[in-house]
């Protein structure tokens, strides 16, 4: 990491103001180059910034971190110029002329405050999901990982394990001195209370990670049910063609949107029914393919629910009388796309269906996370009953314990991780 690296932290194209972050052993002194300031830029100041025939480029402001307090651990400068393209050109291409002095990789700031001990890997995961957050939700869940919630609870896991090791070895290693002769009920105090948290950090786990990569919810029904129009209805546009046509819908249209703070993926599917169609048939397959695999679905039809294709409402879905403003509304959920009557309803009843499939949610939030959660319950349960066979076998329950301490280490990347670093930091942005 001895280059120095530069990249635009805001986004590219036209704006008011843009920042260019610069990090690195050099960036002190690539400030003073392109400022021509005589000293270090400690304190924010307005400064001309020159090309390298010392021809003003922009006016900016210029801002000093130096390190470790910054966000890399290392020196860094942010120069806040205005946001036109030329002038952000013009920068880089006078900063690229610097020795050592290059654009930074896809997550490189963020990598270098890893390997600084800025941030551990779960605080990474969460700023990586705090910038893609698109509702209030996974904004606060991101944060909360971001801010260490993941790690706390690692710290807390570590500390009573090592206690129980500690405990176990003691019996090993000071077998004939003067040490508790029965550790075990403290030590089972110790492993159930962690096994149960972490076991509860897997079922949350699952809530967690559809809140982070969004809900799917599958409107579904036979032909000329409203589907599409109450799509539309629910998305406020025209995202799926409408027609009196029975089959006008022939694959699945997903539009993205926010109901009450949680990210959702409505589903409109083609119309349920037997078909010589061949193109509708491939359709319809596909429908029920998506309907079985969704979080959610609503059940939609203007002349009484029925099971279609093996597919039937269970306790967890909504069921829907359609097209209210055609005929007198039935006992239940009525709803009209035309009018609007019942939309309300609607997205209040699929709220509150979602936000009781989010209630337990915790703080480990990627697949990751299980699998490491999964690994260090497999060793802890295995070292617990192993100690209930006797101190014959505390060496081996040693061994399991500290098996289970490594798997939590990698939540927070203390272990070697390189292998899963590529993939995390490759979906990051240059400035990031």
């Amino acid at each position: 990491m001895s280059d120095t690296i530069f990249a635009l932290a805001t986004a590219k194209g036209r704006a008011g103001v843009s920042v260019i972050r610069i990090s690195g052993s050099g960036a002190f002194n690539a400030a003073l180059e392109i400022t021509k300031l005589n000293t270090p830029v400690r304190n924010p100041v307005v400064r001309n910034l020159l090309n390298k025939h010392n021809e003003i480029i922009d006016e900016a402001l210029v801002i000093g971190f130096k390190g470790p307090a910054s966000f890399t651990g290392e020196d860094v400068i942010e120069l806040q110029c205005h946001g036109s393209i030329a002038v952000i050109s013009s920068v880089f291409a006078r900063l690229s002329d610097l020795d050592n002095c290059r654009m930074a990789d896809p997550g490189e700031f963020t990598r270098r405050a890893l390997m600084n001990n800025r941030l551990d890997l779960s605080q990474v995961e969460g700023l990586g999901d705090l910038i893609d957050a698109e509702t209030e939700l996974q904004q606060k869940q991101a944060l909360l990982v971001m801010q260490g919630g993941l790690t706390d609870k690692v710290e807390e896991w570590r500390r009573d394990l090592i206690r129980a090791v500690a405990l176990i070895e003691a019996t090993i290693d000071f077998a004939d001195e003067d040490v508790p002769q029965d550790v075990t009920p403290e030590v089972f105090e110790l492993l159930t209370k962690t096994l149960d948290d972490l076991k509860e950090q897997v079922k949350g786990s699952f809530a967690a990670e559809r809140i982070r990569e969004g809900y799917e919810i599958a409107i579904v029904g036979p032909p000329n049910a409203g589907k599409s129009t109450l799509l539309n209805a629910l998305a406020g546009r025209e995202a799926a063609i409408t027609s009196e046509i029975a089959g006008t819908t022939r694959d699945v249209i997903e539009v993205r949107m926010n109901i009450n703070g949680l990210p959702v993926t409505l589903l409109d599917t083609a119309g349920l029914r037997e078909t010589d169609d061949i193109v509708e048939t491939i359709g319809v397959k596909r429908a029920i393919d998506r309907a079985k695999q969704a979080d959610l679905r609503v059940f939609l039809n203007e002349n009484g629910i029925r099971s279609e294709y093996g597919i039937s409402p269970s306790s967890d879905d909504i069921q829907v009388w359609s097209k209210s403003d055609l005929r007198p509304e039935q006992k239940g959920l009525n709803v009209s796309s035309i009018t609007g009557a019942g939309i309300d309803d609607l997205i209040l009843e699929i709220s509150n269906k979602l936000e009781l499939k989010s209630s337990n949610t915790q703080v480990a939030t990627h697949e990751r996370h299980r699998v490491a959660l999964t690994k260090a319950i497999s060793y802890i349960s295995e070292g617990k009953s192993i100690i209930s066979d006797g101190y014959g076998f505390s060496e081996v329950a040693a061994l399991e314990m500290h098996q289970g301490i490594y798997a939590l280490n990698s939540l927070i990347g203390r272990v070697d991780v390189e292998h899963i670093l590529d993939e995390i930091f490759s979906s990051f942005c240059l400035g990031k």
